[in-house]
């Protein structure tokens, strides 16, 4: 694939989050969104990380707390992606499974309605 650089890569996971349905993006509360080359371990086999505490577990989360993050790893990414469009579908795929897990869906039940 070829290199795309942190600009570039963050406007297309915008375009892909704008084509999201909005039952799926209208119930984030505190999330943000944010685009990182690797993970902090320098590995390329994490391509995207939820990074807060789901719905099913916020108890008495509320007003004044840093809001949870949906990381994207453009390095990773890009090495799954042979074109543009592979790696619009990854992005795609990684922003629905970050999201899953917000709404407090695990990885085995990502698997099960296979998007693990």
């Amino acid at each position: 694939m070829q290199e795309l650089d942190a600009a570039e890569f963050e406007k297309l996971v915008v375009d892909e989050l704008d084509l999201l349905p909005d039952e799926m993006v209208d119930g984030l509360e505190n999330v943000v969104f944010v685009t990182e080359d690797r993970p902090e371990d320098g590995s390329l086999d994490l391509l995207g990380l939820y990074d807060g505490v789901d719905l099913t577990r916020r108890g008495n989360y509320g007003f004044g707390e840093l809001p949870d993050r949906i990381i994207l790893y453009r390095e990773p990414l890009l090495a799954v992606a042979g074109d543009l469009e592979e790696l619009k579908d990854q992005i795609h795929v990684t922003l629905v499974h970050e999201i899953a897990h917000y709404y407090g869906i695990d990885d085995d039940e990502l698997h099960d309605l296979g998007w693990g």
